[in-house]
């Protein structure tokens, strides 16, 4: 048996092996300016086959044209490196850390963290990517650009195990814009969620860039309804909830958002929006929280295991 307890060398090992894993700063620095700059030029696979899917049964010509040219665009986006959108969004990253992973700083970092590796990530990523850089550190007063597209908003998960997934999602202002929140009352019936949602993205019309895709937050409380939302988006858009009352659900979401008729860029046509995506959580009895994240067409979101 070897036990080495050399808290200074930042090591704890037993029996041979060591219990954490250490992950260098600069690593998770440079994975996350990789998924920056990869997430703003280049459409996921799910999303492109959700828009040749949607241009092949769209029955309005003028809408199949549009749906058309965002294939175009995405082709044109990803072979020349130019970025999707021009607004190339607010970094939001969610981060599933395994219990037994630490980060190793530099010698010159001593006190760095994972958001502090994170937010240079960020930073480098929008300056080297040639993105627009859409943070103000003041949200009321002066609002003054930080220069560098952070602070990110950062979601932690700890789960078991050695690895740190990063899930970067650039999210464009126009979209988010359009997203709400609603406390039903706990009585409230299926219908009622479902025509709410559908108002929600009605409103949402042409300034949020539809086809849409539309993440839906239940239960929890009033923030992690939110959240919920938020985090439902990242799902791969051919996923079903795991739970057959809530996938029936998002199929009935998806038909009723389509029967509005918005169609692509709000202009009329069978795609409002490409998928519905519905997460759940536990809530108290007296409430029934509900979120509604809307997202735009150019879904932007890269994930990386480290």
């Amino acid at each position: 048996m070897v036990r080495d307890f050399r808290i200074g060398r930042i090591r704890t090992r037993v029996t041979g092996h060591e219990i954490v894993r250490f992950i260098k700063f600069e690593k998770i620095v440079d994975t996350v300016e990789s998924l920056c700059i990869a997430a703003a030029h280049e459409l996921g696979d799910d999303v492109l086959a959700a828009l040749r899917q949607a241009a092949q049964k769209e029955s309005n010509p003028a809408a199949a044209n549009i749906l058309n040219q965002l294939i175009e665009n995405a082709r044109i986006a990803a072979a020349e490196s130019i970025p999707l959108c021009q607004d190339t969004g607010l970094a939001v990253v969610f981060v599933e850390q395994g219990a037994d992973v630490a980060v190793k700083p530099t010698s010159d970092q001593t006190k760095a963290t994972l958001f502090d590796a994170i937010n240079a990530g960020v930073a480098a990523g929008y300056e080297k990517g040639y993105l627009r850089k859409s943070v103000v550190a003041d949200p009321l007063n002066t609002r003054k650009n930080t220069r560098s597209n952070t602070p990110a908003i950062i979601h932690l998960t700890i789960l078991p195990g050695k690895t740190l997934k990063l899930t970067v999602m650039t999210k464009g202002g126009g979209c988010e814009n359009k997203s709400r929140f609603k406390m039903f009352r706990p009585t409230a019936e299926r219908n009622q969620i479902i025509d709410w949602v559908v108002d929600v993205t009605k409103d949402a019309g042409a300034d949020a860039c539809p086809p849409f895709v539309v993440g839906v937050g239940i239960g929890g409380d009033f923030e992690l309804s939110c959240l919920l939302s938020k985090k439902a988006l990242c799902r791969n858009l051919t996923t079903r909830n795991n739970d057959e009352f809530y996938a029936k659900l998002e199929a009935d979401l998806l038909s009723a958002v389509n029967a509005l008729g918005l169609g692509p860029q709000g202009l009329g046509g069978d795609t409002t929006a490409l998928a519905c995506l519905v997460e759940t959580a536990p809530c108290h009895i007296a409430s029934l929280p509900v979120a509604v994240n809307i997202e735009c067409h150019s879904h932007r979101h890269k994930s990386a295991v480290i």
